[in-house]
């Protein structure tokens, strides 16, 4: 299986919140589920700054900047598309990795690594047994 690093706001986002769009500047061909990764660091700058551009509904939703998993798989979602417009409110260009059915995963500590990375052997079992 596949993962992708994504800062602790935003993997909150995709598993919790509706988030169906994953931005990137860069396309994907990959489909399928992949496993969404809340990266290490964080700064409280960087937790305010995104918070900002959660849709209004889910801006108080969002744990505070302490109780945010970090440095974990926390979640499983399928990419089923890669667009370069969308109407989703998650949208922000230049490239969106399309997905749906997000389902959380006990928070499984992990190192994670730029763009998509083969998720350990060990760690793909414990998702699938969740």
């Amino acid at each position: 299986m596949k993962a992708i690093t994504v800062k602790p706001t935003w993997a909150w986002a995709i598993i919790y919140a509706g988030k169906n769009i994953e931005n990137r500047s860069w396309q994907t061909r990959i489909r399928g589920p992949v496993a969404i990764h809340a990266s290490k660091n964080l700064s409280r700058k960087e937790y305010e700054e995104s918070k900002k551009l959660f849709p209004r509904r889910w801006r108080n939703e969002l744990p505070a900047y302490e109780d945010l998993p970090r440095g974990a798989i926390i979640g499983v979602a399928e990419i089923i598309d890669c667009v370069t417009e969308s109407k989703s409110p998650w949208f922000m260009g230049d490239y969106g990795f399309v997905l749906k059915n997000p389902r959380p995963v006990k928070a499984i500590p992990c190192s994670g690594a730029l763009s998509f990375w083969n998720l350990p052997v060990e760690i793909e079992r414990n998702i699938n047994r969740s």
